[in-house]
């Protein structure tokens, strides 16, 4: 994953399309580089699947299966993580938006699907199903037949395709094979994950790809607006709940504003600076992609926390109130953590403390009355204080 790109080709020229192209690499420096309708097309599905995810953990939690309910969410999220920045990466390269092109990603949307449709049932075994490695490995069989196209019109980068290819295929035929191992499911898990993530490594140590610096900003930006969507489908859930139930409002009203703050702040410190030019080594670009999905996870986690918190306001769950309020702790101080490793900046000078400070009194919220209000007010402090200490420096 670098941005050098020798021989690599225009854009595609969408006015004159042919339903066959070269498969050959976009160039980095390509002005006006933006995510096209079919990527958002495949994100909207990855909705479904994230959703569900979301879902699955919230009812573990409330049914105080937390443990098992972050193994499970832990698992399936990789799934959909792992195979959303694969897509993503490649697309970036290869996008040639052609007829093979979009077949193929018409595969790897269906598979999401069928893994979307595995996840309430994972959740219940507390192992994955034929389903959810059934679609995950649709998914990554698809790209394969994409990095096999870009090993036969880009020959600078063929090892590297090839690479890819073989990688990703060879795992795949592991996960078909992982409920006949004889070990525990989350040890297997593990190291196929490690493998996984160890393919690009590999491959991309013969001639990097020409992935596109705004381009990749611009795609994790938008899956960062796909997973905070499940944190205003819990504020909304519990705005219907308090309009359905007078009885309930008192005790909603702190939750729906201390959520509508988290997410508004959540929002806020992500897209603070841009972070494209943060991709200028290749070690620095490992990190900050794998590290979103601690980012991407913990953001939708906030969702499923909300709902945990509406559901101990109504005594509808099996956990406490301190257990509730770090359903919803929990994942905004691994989110505020993640960002400040990933997106730290020189020029951000001694306010870099700000986000670990912050990470540190929201774990103490769940020892309050209103732990939620009260996560959402420390979130908007921090905002408030960027901007204040920005302004002063200006």
């Amino acid at each position: 994953m670098s941005a050098s790109a020798a021989h690599t080709a225009p854009p595609p020229a969408h006015g004159a399309r042919r339903l066959r192209m070269p498969m050959r690499a976009r160039s980095p420096h390509e002005p006006h580089r933006a995510a096209t309708p079919l990527e958002l097309l495949f994100d909207l599905v990855f909705v479904v699947a994230i959703s569900e995810a979301a879902s699955g953990l919230h009812h573990a939690i409330v049914e105080n299966h937390a443990a098992d309910g972050l193994v499970g969410y832990g698992m399936v999220f990789f799934a959909i993580w792992w195979a959303w920045m694969n897509f993503t990466w490649f697309a970036s390269a290869y996008d040639t938006d052609d007829l093979p092109y979009r077949l193929a990603v018409f595969v790897q949307i269906t598979g999401a699907l069928i893994l979307a449709g595995g996840v309430p049932a994972m959740f219940e075994a507390r192992m994955p199903n034929v389903a959810v490695i059934g679609g995950y490995v649709v998914m990554r069989l698809a790209l394969v037949v994409q990095w096999l196209r870009a090993s036969v019109s880009d020959p600078d980068r063929r090892v590297t395709a090839r690479h890819y290819a073989a990688g990703i295929a060879a795992v795949q035929v592991a996960w078909v094979a992982l409920p006949f191992l004889p070990w525990p499911v989350l040890p297997k898990f593990v190291v196929l994950a490690l493998v996984e993530l160890a393919v690009p490594m590999w491959a991309e140590r013969n001639a990097a790809t020409s992935w596109h610096p705004h381009h990749i900003a611009e795609r994790y930006g938008l899956l960062t607006l796909i997973v905070l969507g499940e944190t205003i489908l819990s504020a909304t859930a519990a705005v219907q709940s308090a309009l359905a139930g007078g009885e309930r409002l008192s005790a909603l009203v702190p939750i729906i504003a201390g959520g509508m703050l988290i997410v508004y702040s959540l929002w806020w410190v992500y897209f603070d600076c841009p972070a494209h030019d943060l991709l200028t080594t290749m070690r620095r670009v490992f990190v900050w992609g794998y590290g979103h999905y601690f980012v991407f996870g913990a953001a939708a986690a906030v969702g499923a926390g909300l709902g945990v918190a509406i559901d101990a306001a109504g005594a509808q769950a099996a956990i406490g109130s301190v257990g509730a309020g770090l359903a919803v702790a929990v994942p905004v101080a691994t989110y505020l953590v993640c960002l400040w490793i990933l997106h730290d900046r020189p020029e951000y000078g001694w306010t870099r403390a700000l986000g670990p400070l912050a990470a540190v009194i929201v774990l103490l919220t769940p020892f309050t009355a209103q732990p939620v209000l009260w996560t959402g007010v420390t979130l908007a402090a921090l905002v408030a204080v960027k901007l204040v200490v920005r302004r002063a420096d200006a």
